[in-house]
């Protein structure tokens, strides 16, 4: 069940944005596992605007073997900023601000299964004009590092497999521009912020659980191994967000069950 009040929130932002001749296009930011697609789905439902996640853009595989070979090799995992297509969400959000009542706007979808871009025959439509544009993503409005912060690692795989920073100095070269480009542009940014960044991995895992229809507690070890490693990958910014490395009109603190710990603040 969705808190009622993530929803008034929400509405809150499009309501305060909208006007006759504008669309607003909320970002709605916070750690795997928080809820922020669910919140973003039903929000789009309850007041018919259009969603899409980050996740929906990522680039190709293909893209991002090449960003592996000629940068770093970990820009193969999909998440981290530099392995997202702006250019294909900017691109779909004017679409969808442009659109009339009978339009139909191809909504850009990813293939986690298969790790690569759906076809484009199998995007869902947006139909008509939205209300707003609902984005999620985990790192919606995540602010660039100092140089000092990113000297040292943050975890194992940073610590072996980016041995020089070389990784995430250009994850945080993306933050600064372009991705700092496209927050920008948002009329607002919502952050469901974590109480932790342990508490991560157990949504992760609780996520990971569901989908293969089994009680958290029976998720099998190696299974929780592979997700805490696969993590990492996403751990530097995420704990730089939940220090205040973000930029938020509202920042809502939850539990570890994902409930509202009150009271929810301004901008961050």
């Amino acid at each position: 069940m969705i808190d009622a009040r993530l929803l008034d929130a929400v509405g809150s932002l499009v309501a305060a944005h909208a006007r006759p001749d504008h669309i607003p296009l909320i970002g709605i930011a916070g750690a795997q596992g928080s809820g922020k697609t669910t919140l973003a789905r039903a929000a789009a439902e309850r007041f018919s605007a259009a969603h899409l996640s980050l996740d929906d853009v990522y680039l190709t595989r293909a893209e991002r073997r090449t960003l592996a070979r000629q940068v770093h090799p970990l820009f193969a995992v999909r998440g981290p900023p530099g392995t997202h297509d702006l250019a294909l969400l900017e691109a779909t959000v004017a679409a969808l601000r442009a659109a009339g009542p009978d339009s139909r706007t191809p909504l850009p979808a990813f293939d986690k299964l298969t790790d690569d871009r759906a076809p484009k025959a199998s995007w869902p439509v947006f139909t008509g004009r939205p209300s707003a544009v609902l984005i999620d993503g985990w790192c919606l409005g995540a602010t660039p590092q100092t140089e000092a912060d990113l000297t040292l690692p943050v975890n194992a795989l940073e610590a072996e497999q980016d041995v020089q920073g070389r990784w995430r100095r250009d994850v945080n070269a993306a933050l600064t521009s372009p991705y700092a480009e496209t927050f920008a542009r948002f009329d607002a940014m919502l952050f469901l912020k974590a109480p932790s960044f342990d508490a991560v991995l157990d949504w992760r895992c609780e996520q990971e659980a569901g989908l293969m229809g089994l009680p958290p507690a029976d998720l099998p070890f190696t299974r929780r191994a592979e997700l805490a490693f696969f993590i990492q990958h996403f751990e530097r910014i995420t704990r730089h967000m939940l220090t205040g490395g973000v930029r938020a009109d509202l920042v809502v603190q939850l539990d570890a069950d994902r409930r509202l710990s009150p009271p929810a603040s301004g901008r961050s």
